[in-house]
């Protein structure tokens, strides 16, 4: 371990799931972690666990609201004053809602279709504008983004068409990134996992069935494991493998093989 000694991260969404095992595998790693997370009483729960495994030196917890427009330009301000750079932004945080497909009422397709355009594809391009123009200052930087296997091959839920469409648009802006800021050091990676052991899944696999049907779909029979997720991330922000900027990175255990 150690191989992040001295790099900055911003890591959205880091209280819970993919995020909250993310945030561990950085700080192990040596990274100094600035940590976002959704404000409620589990989220702030979660994060004084987290601050109190970690020296104060290399966590900073961030509360911000993702569904407020100002929430992402507030959070970003808050990282770069803490040790005055960034070097690697994960953008984990999002939102699902199995509302709002294509038989629902207006009111509830607008809303749903809202609601998860702003935390999933608004906020987190306004932190991917702030990194670029800061990566440029700095000589370079790492972005990386998660996006899913529904943003490529659709979801199979018609309740989930608005969170298929905001990863497929999220991801559309990291590949924009990663062909525009090459020459400038910036480098952006897409993960697009598959089904992984989150909350979102577990209420994803009650919606088509029950976990044993959806795990029967699976290649290999098992869902992701958080920390394989996490790993990577870890790898992604060492900032080695440059010429992988622009990949998306699929990790569903051959279940979806393009």
């Amino acid at each position: 371990m150690g191989t992040l000694n001295g790099r900055t991260v911003l890591l959205t969404g880091a209280s819970s799931g993919v995020g909250a095992v993310t945030a561990r595998t950085l700080l192990a790693g040596g990274a100094s972690v600035v940590a976002h997370y959704f404000g409620d009483a589990a989220h702030d729960g979660a994060m004084a666990e987290l601050a109190a495994s970690a020296a104060p030196d290399r966590l900073l917890a961030v509360k911000g609201d993702f569904s407020m427009s100002s929430a992402a330009g507030e959070v970003w301000d808050a990282a770069v004053r803490w040790k005055g750079h960034i070097d690697v932004v994960v953008l984990n945080a999002a939102i699902t809602r199995f509302d709002g497909g294509l038989d629902d009422s207006a009111e509830v397709w607008a809303d749903s279709w809202s609601s998860q355009w702003q935390v999933n594809v608004m906020a987190p391009a306004w932190l991917m504008r702030s990194a670029v123009h800061h990566f440029r200052q700095c000589g370079g930087g790492v972005l990386i983004t998660f996006s899913s296997w529904n943003a490529q091959r659709g979801s199979t839920s018609a309740a989930q068409i608005a969170y298929a469409a905001t990863k497929g648009a999220i991801t559309a802006a990291a590949k924009t990134i990663a062909r525009t800021g090459a020459k400038d050091g910036i480098l952006s990676h897409i993960i697009a996992p598959g089904i992984v052991r989150t909350k979102m899944s577990e209420d994803f696999a009650r919606l088509q069935g029950g976990e044993d049907r959806v795990t029967a779909t699976l290649a290999m029979g098992e869902w992701v494991p958080p920390q394989e997720l996490a790993d990577l991330v870890a790898f992604l922000a060492e900032g080695r493998c440059r010429h992988l900027s622009g990949a998306t990175l699929d990790v569903n255990g051959a279940t979806y093989v393009r």
